[in-house]
C-alpha cells in the first residue's frame, strides 16, 4: 500500500470512526512489512500547558504506531482482522516540545498473530512496542515508550 493510500485510508477511518485521532492531525510517513512510523504536529491541538505534546496525544499516536499495520495487513491478505488493545504501559522519558515520531517496528509480530489467529480461530494477544522521539530537537533519543498489549482476532473474508 502507498503512503499516499494509507494515509487517505487513516483520514478516512479517522473521521468516519475516531474524530479525535483525526483531529490530532498524524500523518503516516513510513511504511513497510516490519515497520510503521506516524509523525504527529506539534499545534495547538496536541499540546498541553507546558508546551510539551500531550500525553493523550502521545497515546493516540502510539495507538496508531501500533495498529495501523494490522490495519494493512489484513488488508494485503484479504482477510478481516478484529483488533483491539488490552493493556498500554507507558514511560515518559523526556518533553516533546516539536513534532513527534512514534515508530513501531513489530510488523513481523503482527503477521505472526494473524497466522496464528487463522489457524486457531481464537484471539491471539501479544506486546507491541512503540518509540516516540522527536529527531528536530533531539535526533533518535526516545521521548517516550509504549507497550501495548495488541489483541487480533483474524478470519478469512467470505
Amino acid at each position: 500500500m502507498s503512503l499516499f493510500k494509507a494515509n487517505l485510508g487513516l483520514r478516512f477511518f479517522a473521521w468516519r470512526y475516531i474524530p479525535l485521532i483525526g483531529f490530532c492531525s498524524p500523518k503516516i510517513v513510513r511504511m513497510d512489512d516490519s515497520t510503521l512510523e506516524v509523525t504527529m504536529p506539534h499545534s495547538w491541538r496536541t499540546k498541553n500547558h507546558l508546551g510539551s505534546v500531550y500525553f493523550g496525544a502521545l497515546a493516540i499516536g502510539a495507538d496508531l504506531a501500533g495498529a495501523f499495520l494490522v490495519f494493512s495487513k489484513a488488508k494485503a491478505r484479504g482477510i478481516n482482522a478484529n483488533f483491539a488493545f488490552k493493556d498500554v504501559q507507558g514511560q515518559f522519558l523526556k518533553r516533546p516540545e516539536a513534532k513527534v515520531h512514534f515508530t513501531s517496528e513489530d510488523g513481523g509480530i503482527i503477521d505472526q498473530m494473524l497466522d496464528e489467529s487463522l489457524a486457531s480461530g481464537e484471539r491471539v494477544n501479544k506486546p507491541v512496542k512503540v518509540t516516540v522521539t522527536c529527531p528536530s530537537l533531539h535526533g533518535s533519543e526516545p521521548m517516550a515508550t509504549f507497550t501495548l498489549t495488541l489483541s487480533v482476532k483474524a478470519k478469512v473474508k467470505r
